[in-house]
């Protein structure tokens, strides 16, 4: 398994990693965990289905074992992934559009993505894709939520088994919401009464919106 070097400054993340069928889940993992800390975890499933597209065209194209490096970077309302290896040779689409073998993640790629191409670099190339990110991700509320549904996994250790970054988001919200509760009604307060005011001022919110 290899080790992730994970240097994350503002909204950009590097993940260099080894190009193994085994190493995909590792890097979707990471893919999740880097979109939970800057609040755009509603993106995670195309990220990560992105992610596993550019890595398994490596392994199948340049070759199992070769170095390469991950690159995510937020950039306006886009998500920017550049999968960087050391192969000059650009990838090629089939002609035979999703059944075709060769090339069926590129046609994946290119039909999920705002817009992808290819860069070549000093040490080889980047295949790249950008995604779109949703408005409510620059909400301030957006985002201290996703500061504490952050630290919230981390304490209960939420994601583990989960099947889909769905599911973990579900999951920790509604212990977030429950525990919450839990401890409003050890303080006194009226479980209840808190529901109601919370909801009256998420609908006050989306009106205003």
């Amino acid at each position: 398994m290899a080790v992730y070097d994970e240097a994350a400054l503002g909204e950009r993340c590097v993940l260099p990693f080894c190009a193994e069928p085994e190493e995909i889940r590792n890097l979707r993992r990471a893919v999740r965990a880097a979109l939970g800390r800057w609040g755009a975890v509603v993106v995670s499933e195309e990220a990560e289905l992105a992610v596993t597209e550019l890595a398994t065209n490596t392994i199948q194209h340049v070759g199992h074992g070769t170095a390469a490096v991950l690159v995510m970077e937020v950039r306006m309302d886009r998500l920017r992934l550049e999968l960087h290896d050391k192969s000059s040779l650009p990838p090629v689409v089939g002609s035979g559009g999703c059944d075709e073998e060769c090339g069926r993640g590129l046609h994946l790629l290119a039909a999920m993505s705002l817009d992808w191409g290819t860069l070549l670099t000093a040490a080889g190339k980047a295949v790249w894709c950008e995604l779109p990110l949703a408005p409510v991700r620059r909400c301030p509320r957006s985002h201290r939520a996703a500061t504490v549904l952050e630290a919230y996994q981390r304490l209960a250790g939420a994601g583990g088994q989960a099947p889909s970054a769905r599911a973990v988001l579900e999951a920790s919200a509604t212990g977030v919401i429950a525990d919450l509760l839990y401890w409003l009604a050890l303080q006194g307060l009226d479980p209840d009464a808190m529901l109601d005011q919370a909801q009256t001022r998420y609908e006050a919110g989306t009106d205003a919106a």
